[in-house]
């Protein structure tokens, strides 16, 4: 039986017990993506769709050891990271990034559950700022996020820009702001690589929903362990969240988690 080669994908998280976001919602999207999907748990949350009870930290001594679990056999392609909670959890997963040369870094700066619930450490954004942000492929922050990074309101487009600028100057290759929050009938993105802009827009689709930073990141980080370049892969990945949030399931009694196996959805291919 000839062998034949998955994609792999690694996201260092925390855990939704409701399933809605963090590892779950990462590793569905990795399938849905048909990509091999493995998880290093950085936190246990416990979730619902209303919000969130109560979080567990484990030992940055058993994160390394998740970390070095699954890079020294299986290996990644790309990596995601959401739920950072601290400095030393963050010093961590830099330390182990550097260590095995990790490319296609996507880090989902997760500071605050879509329910208003903190899920970092006040301390930990400088942390992340000076030791992930050099090391990553892509940032991805919504406006809230990128008000703390920048440490200034964003109510504009304009501003936008001025934060993707700012945040392309802590050290990541690429900045994705998502302009979820802004309001009116449509949703801006603005894709940044230091010199230009790619903006894309889309319908606000009505209602409030669980898990899409989640979902995005770690869909973009798939289009990258499947060969495509970051702006393919951002178009792919919001391609993919729009069709997952229009088929949003009536799951729970708060916010809706996503629909993470859209009917109709192809896993794109790179070029070749």
């Amino acid at each position: 039986m000839s062998e034949t080669r998955m994609p792999t994908a690694l996201t260092i998280a925390g855990s939704d017990s409701g399933g809605g976001a963090g590892i779950q919602a990462d590793l569905k999207t990795f399938s849905a993506f048909r990509v091999f999907g493995t998880s290093v748990v950085t936190g246990l949350t416990a979730q619902n769709t209303r919000g969130v009870r109560g979080v567990e930290l484990p030992t940055t001594e058993f994160i390394t050891a998740q970390l070095r679990a699954v890079l020294e056999d299986i290996g990644v392609d790309a990596v995601k990271t959401g739920m950072l909670a601290t400095g030393d959890i963050i010093r961590t997963v830099a330390g182990m990034v550097r260590e095995f040369g990790l490319r296609n870094l996507v880090v989902d700066p997760v500071m605050i559950a879509a329910s208003g619930d903190a899920l970092m450490q006040h301390e930990a954004a400088p942390v992340m700022r000076g030791h992930l942000f050099p090391l990553a492929t892509l940032v991805t922050p919504n406006l809230d996020e990128a008000t703390f990074l920048c440490e200034r309101k964003i109510r504009t487009v304009e501003e936008m820009q001025e934060a993707a600028r700012a945040i392309h100057a802590m050290g990541p290759r690429y900045v994705l702001i998502k302009g979820g929050h802004l309001p009116g009938d449509k949703v801006v993105d603005l894709l940044f690589d230091g010199r230009e802009f790619v903006r894309r827009e889309g319908p606000r689709i009505p209602g409030e929903f669980h898990g899409t930073g989640c979902t995005l990141s770690s869909a973009i980080a798939s289009g990258l362990a499947r060969g495509l370049d970051v702006c393919a892969a951002v178009a792919a990945a919001q391609n993919y969240i729009a069709l997952a949030i229009q088929t949003a399931p009536a799951v729970g009694k708060g916010r809706r988690p996503l629909n993470h196996f859209p009917e109709g959805f192809v896993p794109p291919e790179a070029r070749r």
